[in-house]
C-alpha cells in the first residue's frame, strides 16, 4: 500500500492517535503523519503510507490554512479553550470593525512569535508541554513566521459584551502557533484572549473537500477499494520546482547520480523534483554544496 490520505482528523485525538489508529484499520506499519494538530483542532491531516512515507517532511513544510475563532477578554494556560484561566478582563467598550481589521492587518506578513509552554517545540532536549505539565516556566526561543493572509469572517460593524468573539482565516507558513496568533490580536485591542475553536483547512495541496473520516476509511477497507482514495505521492510535491528527466538520466537518478543545474533552476535555493515525461517523481534534488553548477540527490524516491 502506498499513497497520500486525507483524513480528517477529530477533536479528541492526537496526531500520533490518528496514525495508530490507522495502522490497524490499514494492516501495515508504515504509516506517518504530516506534523502536529492539537487534540482540540480537527480538519486536514495528510497521512502517508508506504513509500509516501519518504515526502512527509515536504507536506509538513509547505502552507497551511486555518479558521479559528479568537475569544477576547480571558486568557488560558494553553492559549486554548482547553486551559485554566491565567487572566481575565472584561471588555469595557465597543470595538469596532475597522479597529480589528487593522489588527489583522498589522498582523500579516513576516511576524515574530514566542511558541506557547504547551507546545512540542522542545528546549534542551525536552518538549516544552512536558515542562509546563510539571509547573516549570522555561525560556523559549521566539521564532519568525509569515502570515500570508488574515481574513475576518464576521458581517458585523461593532462587537461589544464583557467577552466578544470573531471567526478569521489565516494562511500561513510552517511553525505558525494559530494559538499565539489569537493571543496576539488580543493584545493589540488591548485584552487578554485565547483562542477558542479552530480547524486547519487546507495543507499543502489537500483541503477539507478532499479528506475522509475514519469511518469512511474503514469501509474502503472492507470493500477493497481504499487504492482509490490514495492520492500519489507526487501529490505532497505539486508546489515544488521540477526538472523533467528522459529515460537514459532516470536510470542515473535512481542510482543517485549528480546532475548539471539546468539554466531555468539556477535562481532555486529549495528542493527540486526530478521527473520522468509522465510526471513520476523519482528523487528530489538541491543545489550542490561545494559545486555551485551540480545538483545533488536529497533523496531518492524511486528505484526500481
Amino acid at each position: 500500500m502506498e499513497g497520500i490520505l486525507p483524513l480528517f482528523k477529530p477533536a479528541g485525538l492526537t496526531s500520533h492517535d490518528c496514525v495508530f489508529k490507522l495502522r490497524k484499520i490499514l494492516k501495515t506499519k508504515k504509516v506517518g503523519h504530516t506534523g502536529t494538530l492539537d487534540p482540540d483542532v480537527t480538519g486536514v491531516l495528510p497521512i502517508c503510507i508506504g513509500k509516501a512515507t519518504k515526502v512527509a517532511e515536504y507536506i509538513t513544510d509547505a502552507g497551511k490554512a486555518y479558521e479559528g475563532e479568537v475569544t477576547i477578554g480571558f486568557s488560558t494556560t494553553t492559549e486554548d479553550a482547553s486551559g485554566e484561566v491565567v487572566e481575565k478582563k472584561n471588555v469595557d467598550r465597543t470595538i469596532l470593525r475597522e479597529e480589528i481589521q487593522k489588527v489583522l492587518d498589522s498582523l500579516t506578513g513576516e511576524i515574530e512569535q514566542t511558541p506557547p509552554m504547551f507546545s512540542a517545540v522542545k528546549v534542551g532536549g525536552v518538549r516544552l508541554y512536558e515542562y509546563a505539565r510539571k509547573g516549570i516556566e522555561v525560556e523559549r526561543p521566539s521564532r519568525m513566521v509569515t502570515i500570508y493572509s488574515i481574513e475576518l469572517l464576521d458581517d458585523r460593524t461593532e462587537f461589544s459584551g464583557e467577552t466578544i468573539r470573531f471567526r478569521f482565516r489565516v494562511s500561513c507558513s510552517k511553525g505558525t502557533y494559530i494559538r499565539t496568533l489569537a493571543v496576539m490580536i488580543g493584545e493589540r485591542l488591548g485584552y487578554p484572549a485565547h483562542m477558542s475553536n479552530l480547524i486547519r483547512i487546507q495543507s499543502a495541496a489537500f483541503t477539507l473537500e478532499d479528506c475522509l473520516t475514519f469511518e469512511e476509511v474503514e469501509k474502503l477497507m472492507e470493500t477493497g477499494e481504499i487504492s482509490t482514495v490514495l492520492r500519489p505521492l507526487e501529490t505532497a510535491l505539486s508546489y515544488l520546482p521540477k526538472l523533467q528527466i528522459n529515460d537514459k538520466v532516470a536510470e542515473k537518478v535512481k542510482n543517485g547520480a549528480v546532475l548539471p543545474i539546468p539554466e531555468h533552476l539556477k535562481t532555486t535555493n529549495g528542493p527540486i523534483i526530478a521527473e520522468t515525461a509522465d510526471g513520476l517523481a523519482l528523487a528530489i534534488y538541491a543545489k550542490h554544496p561545494s559545486k555551485p553548477d551540480l545538483l545533488k540527490p536529497v533523496k531518492v524516491l524511486r528505484n526500481e
